[in-house]
């Protein structure tokens, strides 16, 4: 089951970035790059947190949203000019304008990671019940 949990983070991943990759190439308007973007940064961090570590750790949204937020508050310092990496690979996935709009899209990006998440564990969970009940009945047939 693990195995396919980090198939489908993997695609997911893989997906998202390919979208981010032509966001950042080929948009170049007023709402998708710098909302939609930013949103689906955060929930492309978590399906790699969750390639990562597949135990599902707890709290893999707010870790998410967090690295954002310092990502964030590292553009407001100016932190690629201190460690002269203005247009490196490195510079550019840093960052160099700070917006506090875009924590805003951070947040509503882990929270509808997090939602998903909640429903698809739901779901498991009631799949589960069912197939117990499944067991139950035929054993009692038996």
């Amino acid at each position: 089951m693990k195995k396919k949990i980090r198939i489908d983070y993997l695609i997911a991943f893989v997906l998202l970035l390919l979208i981010e990759v032509g966001i950042g190439l080929y948009v170049h308007d007023d709402f998708i790059r710098p909302y939609v973007g930013d949103v689906l940064v955060i929930i492309l961090l978590c399906c790699l947190i969750r390639i990562l570590f597949p135990n599902k750790p707890k709290y893999i949204f707010q870790y998410a949203i967090l690295i954002g937020v310092l990502a964030e508050l590292s553009q407001y310092f100016h932190l690629d000019k201190m460690l002269g990496v203005q247009g490196t690979v490195f510079g550019i996935i840093l960052g160099s304008t700070f917006d506090v709009k875009d924590i805003v899209c951070y947040i509503v990006g882990g929270l509808l990671f997090g939602l998903v998440e909640f429903l698809i564990t739901k779901k498991q969970v009631n799949q589960e019940k069912i197939e117990s009940c499944d067991v139950n009945k035929s054993k009692i047939k038996s």
